[in-house]
């Protein structure tokens, strides 16, 4: 015949479980612990990959009409990239020595077409020896007909170099007016003023290819 529990027996078993959770209870993490994290400040907030890589978005703050509504992706049958040298630091005589002058920078892009958006897909600057220093768009943007960007790069940045430079990917629903991108340089040395113009050039391919070619007539 089974032995029933005895009082002592029940009473240590409750007294175990009232110790479980207890522990359990205090290992737990209280409510204020989550209310007084800062990961938005700590970790998220104080990135600067905006400032560092992408462009913040206020220098198309002046720009606002000039933005349309993107087009239909598969309507933009035409692309290409221009390529717009940029003379952030010269190199000047004074007194018969080299001396560096220091210039802003201002790159223009206008959509020479009368009826059609251009979209712009990206806009980075490029340091002396190749490598970014800046991609000023996180997504396409639309030109509306005739309308115009432009990005001041200041005298007293001196990221670019000696030698430095612009490429700008757009595309168009073709055929389609193509654009004009160039960067204008303005500085002055002692009494002296300067000021040039430098023209983008559309980026292509010249030479043959060494694998023979086969062409097909039907």
């Amino acid at each position: 015949m089974p032995r029933a529990p005895s009082a002592l027996g029940l009473s240590l078993a409750a007294i175990m479980l009232a110790l479980a959770w207890a522990i359990a209870r205090g290992e737990e993490p209280t409510a204020p612990t989550t209310g007084s994290q800062t990961t938005g400040s700590q970790t998220t907030g104080s990135q600067t990959t905006g400032s560092q890589t992408t462009g913040s978005p206020d220098f198309l703050a002046p720009f606002k009409d000039s933005i349309t509504a993107m087009p239909d992706p598969g309507e933009l049958t035409t692309k290409a990239t221009i390529y717009v040298p940029a003379y952030s630091r010269v190199y000047g005589a004074s007194a018969g020595a080299h001396k560096l002058l220091a210039l802003s920078t201002t790159l223009r892009i206008d959509n020479t077409s009368a009826t059609k958006p251009l979209v712009i897909e990206s806009i980075e600057y490029y340091e002396t020896s190749g490598n970014l220093v800046q991609s000023y768009l996180s997504e396409p943007l639309a030109l509306r007909p005739f309308g115009t960007l432009e990005i001041v790069i200041p005298a007293e940045d001196d990221r670019g170099g000696v030698a430095a430079n612009f490429l700008v990917r757009w595309a168009g629903a073709g055929p389609i007016a193509e654009p004009m991108v160039e960067a204008v340089m303005i500085g002055s040395q002692d009494s002296t003023s300067y000021s040039f113009v430098s023209p983008g050039r559309t980026i292509r391919h010249v030479g043959r290819s060494a694998w023979p070619q086969f062409r097909f007539r039907f």
